[in-house]
């Protein structure tokens, strides 16, 4: 993919370089290879320099991509239906994971107000200082209300009960590329070569990444990639889940079709200032790394950990369910032309085949949950898995 990146300013490309000889010299003591995830690990959240641990702004339009809830509050309101209906079937408590701006958290709590159910608590799980103070401003300017019930954690809680929910997420996990052939596999990691670059780098792979590998229903020759840290990610999460649901909207697809021959190359994709590249040791730390995530992966694991897969679901059909389309004529009978005309586009933008609403998923896994979920009332997929 050749693109033409704007130039990072001289301050970013400094942290750029420190960051890049940390993973050289992490290269150097791991005997000159580490894999890919380690790497997109190390650029990604390497503590003051990685992507997501530095103090850039990543969301909205000063920053390098756009999500869902930046589009419009009706997104939130949305999914306030659909988690609604689960804390009134198990505890009035919520958890998001990774809340970039807050924007998300405002709209879900303030939607969550307006229906009368409020949750007695609103968690979220946040490593990033930058995005953690991000957020807290957030809330106390758009929902000052609600701020009380608001707290952040360092680590996931013992025991889990309510609503986990987390928006893009786990397309950001560190993932393993691998290349498969018709009597090996490898993994590609990551080396430095002659002139100090990093490149990539085969050998073959560990027992636990060949496992997995050839469970996938994968033809070789083939290039992709295993998300095994999300895997595990979904596995300690029902491990705590006492009752309740991890609902998670993301980008990606069953097994069956991630690993169609038509995306031999895998789907490892870079974002900088609102460009698409596929460079991931184009100036470490200063553009989001990312891959599909494997469904059906996600929902093996989470059922293989004592959950059931309550629904799956493209993002169009989930938020169609959960009433955006009402929401919608609701706000455009309320709002001047301008701001209908905005929303009206959005929406077009979260549930259109060509755009969010087929590549972008819903998925459920609860415990101690008996009614069917309204965000997969119709058109659920969970057969597809």
């Amino acid at each position: 993919m050749q693109t033409r990146l704007a130039p990072p300013s001289a301050d970013a490309l400094a942290a750029s370089a420190q960051l890049k000889q940390i993973i050289v010299d992490t290269i150097a003591a791991a005997s000159g290879w580490i894999s890919f995830a380690r790497y997109m690990e190390l650029a990604l959240y390497t503590p003051g320099l990685g992507y997501y641990a530095g103090g850039s702004r990543k969301f909205g339009a000063e920053g390098d991509f756009v999500t869902a809830p930046e589009m419009t509050p009706l997104f939130g309101r949305a999914l306030a239906r659909q988690v609604a209906q689960i804390l009134q079937a198990s505890t009035p408590e919520v958890i998001e994971v990774g809340a970039g701006s807050g924007r998300l958290a405002v709209d879900l709590l303030s939607a969550l107000d307006a229906l009368g159910c409020a949750p007695q608590r609103y968690r979220i799980l946040e490593l990033s200082g930058e995005l953690r103070a991000r957020q807290a401003a957030t809330l106390a300017d758009d929902a000052p209300q609600l701020l009380e019930r608001v707290e952040w954690l360092d680590r996931l809680p013992e025991r889990i009960s309510g609503c986990l929910v987390a928006n893009e997420l786990l397309d950001a996990m560190p993932t393993h590329t691998v290349r498969w052939s018709e009597d090996f596999v490898l993994e590609i990691g990551v080396g430095v070569d002659a002139h100090g670059d990093l490149v990539g780098v085969e050998r073959p792979a560990d027992e636990t990444l060949r496992l997995a590998a050839q469970a996938e229903p994968v033809a070789a020759p083939y290039c992709g990639e295993i998300g095994l840290a999300a895997r595990a990610w979904v596995a300690e999460i029902a491990e705590r889940l006492e009752c309740g649901v991890l609902l998670l909207i993301d980008y990606g697809m069953s097994a069956h079709e991630l690993y169609h021959p038509q995306r031999n190359g895998g789907t490892v994709r870079c974002h900088y200032r609102h460009t698409v590249h596929d460079d991931a040791f184009w100036h470490p730390g200063l553009s989001d790394i990312t891959s599909h995530v494997d469904f059906s992966a996600v929902a093996e694991a989470g059922f293989a950990a004592g959950l059931e897969v309550l629904g799956y679901a493209s993002q169009a059909n989930f938020l169609l369910n959960c009433g955006v389309g009402e929401l919608l004529l609701a706000q455009r009978a309320a709002s001047d032309g301008a701001d209908g005309f905005r929303a009206q586009n959005a929406v077009n933008r979260l549930i259109a085949p060509n755009e969010m609403g087929e590549l972008f998923k819903a998925i459920a896994l609860g415990r101690g949950i008996d009614a069917p979920l309204l965000g997969f009332m119709r058109g659920d997929r969970v057969h597809t898995l």
